[in-house]
């Protein structure tokens, strides 16, 4: 693999760190901004909305410049927000630093995808992807653990200049590393915005809101649901959060090798064995034992998605694939949302801690649909592909027998 895909894998570490690390920061960063938790809780959410809407917004404003000069100056950015959020005098100050780190968020996974699968050949594009995807997944495993930690003994501010160190060697790597390369002739903002005209495009895009929307109805609530179903000790959740996030990262390489094969297929399977899965979490929430291999395997599942369905899109927005991918990721932050909306509010409904686990079982089967609609829309293309290459087959052999008479 080119080793520009590390740059791109610390970069995307940086980011995914920050994307997260909020939330075991939140007792002391509102006790010292003097805000109760739910105004705090706000930042995660100021921070997904930024991402969604950032995406588009920042892709089609970098439209005309060379991909590597675009991800120069997301990193920017992002390392401004960042920076900003570390010196934060008040509440409203950090809120506009997450804001801004967040605008970066979608736009660079979604050009740092494009130029992550530029950077292989076509068979190994989804592998690439998932490089670049790991440093994502090892922001779970490995950023927001150490940056929680850091700020529990330095204070909330010390993870953020963590975050910004992480974001100064990405910014380095990307500047050496990614190679420089002119913008695409025939890319342009009209040619991006005309892939959303295809009705595959749209397809694509609920594929993935669906398909990974289980996710994050399980791990939103995961630590309640240890605790008060499975008799798990608090000390233990940290533990248990860390074999997910090992199942994380393992999912993540093995959904990049299986679209490398065919991506489609590897769509069902992934989206197929997450959605079982979540029906065996809510089974198994009662017993240690299974709940945490159960657990682990839900990971291994939930990130699998991730390449697959990221290299779908690309292959529908082959015309314009930076807006779409970027697109893609808004609709993955759009998974999170819906996913751990219903999961909770079925909590609030009085169903227990389990039910969050069998919403996911539901969004995922929904998944499944779309996936099969795709599928349905692939094969109709391909008969009507299949019938118009032999009506000109059948019209160039009468062009011939005409003119050999």
């Amino acid at each position: 693999m080119p080793v520009a895909l590390l740059a791109l894998a610390i970069s995307a570490f940086g980011i995914g760190t920050t994307e997260f690390i909020i939330n075991g920061l939140l007792p002391d960063l509102a006790a010292d901004l003097g805000v109760g938790i739910p105004a705090a809780g706000l930042l995660v959410s100021g921070y997904a909305a930024g991402v969604v809407i950032g995406a588009p917004l920042l892709t089609m404003a970098g439209a005309r410049l060379p991909r590597k000069a675009m991800l120069l100056a997301l990193m920017t950015l992002f390392l401004a927000g960042n920076l900003l959020s570390a010196l934060a005098p008040s509440y409203g100050v950090l809120m506009a630093g997450r804001i801004v780190a967040a605008f970066s968020h979608g736009a660079f996974f979604g050009v740092g995808a494009v130029v992550a699968a530029d950077l292989v050949r076509p068979a190994k594009r989804a592998s690439a992807l998932s490089v670049m995807f790991s440093g994502l997944s090892l922001a779970n495993v490995l950023g927001v653990p150490a940056g929680t930690a850091i700020g529990q003994a330095l204070g909330w501010r010390a993870a953020f200049w963590a975050v910004v160190a992480v974001a100064v060697v990405g910014l380095a790597g990307v500047a050496a590393l990614v190679p420089s390369r002119p913008r695409p002739r025939e890319q342009s903002l009209v040619r991006e915005l005309s892939v959303f005209r295809q009705g595959g495009v749209w397809l694509a895009l609920a594929m993935t809101v669906f398909g990974f929307a289980p996710v994050f109805t399980v791990i939103t609530f995961i630590a309640p649901m240890m605790t008060e179903m499975g008799d798990f000790s608090p000390g233990a959740v940290p533990v248990v959060m860390g074999l997910l996030g090992i199942g994380l990262v393992a999912g993540n390489l093995l959904g990049g090798r299986m679209a490398d094969r065919a991506v489609l297929p590897a769509v069902y399977i992934s989206v197929g064995a997450l959605t079982a899965l979540s029906a065996i979490v809510a089974v198994t929430a009662g017993s240690k034992q299974a709940f945490i291999v159960a657990i682990v395997l839900f990971g291994v599942a939930a990130f699998a998605t991730i390449p697959p369905l990221q290299t779908w899109v690309l292959d529908s927005a082959s015309q314009g694939p930076a807006l779409a991918s970027a697109a893609n990721i808004g609709a993955f932050n759009l998974a999170n949302a819906l996913g751990s909306l219903l999961a909770g509010l079925t909590i609030q409904a009085g169903h227990g801690y389990a039910a969050p686990a069998w919403i996911g079982m539901a969004l995922g089967l929904v998944g499944l649909a779309v996936t099969g609609l795709v599928s349905l829309r692939v094969r109709r293309q391909a008969v009507q592909t299949d019938a118009d290459r032999k009506v000109a087959a059948e019209d160039a052999s009468g062009d011939v027998l005409e003119i050999s008479q």
